[in-house]
């Protein structure tokens, strides 16, 4: 009985981290155009409509992949709780 606990938890974690990356591989695909100008204690960011393509990532791009990926991972968290409990069967 231990050991098929050990196996469910193993899952809770796979399908986690699972979530996690498809969600910051979708925040990074789908992070928006920005740029960011710094003079000293001045700084301006500047929004486009496109998706960005290439360029380093600014300070809100990164948050909107965390965002993504945070979501991700509770969708997946909550697929890996769903199949636990036997509402879902794979």
């Amino acid at each position: 009985m231990a050991a098929r606990r050990g196996t469910k938890q193993n899952q809770l974690a796979a399908f986690l981290v699972v979530g996690v990356l498809i969600g910051a591989l979708a925040g990074f695909l789908t992070r928006p155009e920005t740029a960011e100008i710094r003079l000293g204690p001045i700084s301006v960011e500047v929004r486009g409509n496109n998706v960005a393509r290439g360029g380093e990532l600014t300070r809100s791009q990164f948050e909107h992949i965390a965002v993504v990926a945070l979501i991700g991972g509770i969708i997946g968290l909550g697929l890996g709780f769903m199949i636990r409990s036997g509402k879902l069967k794979i």
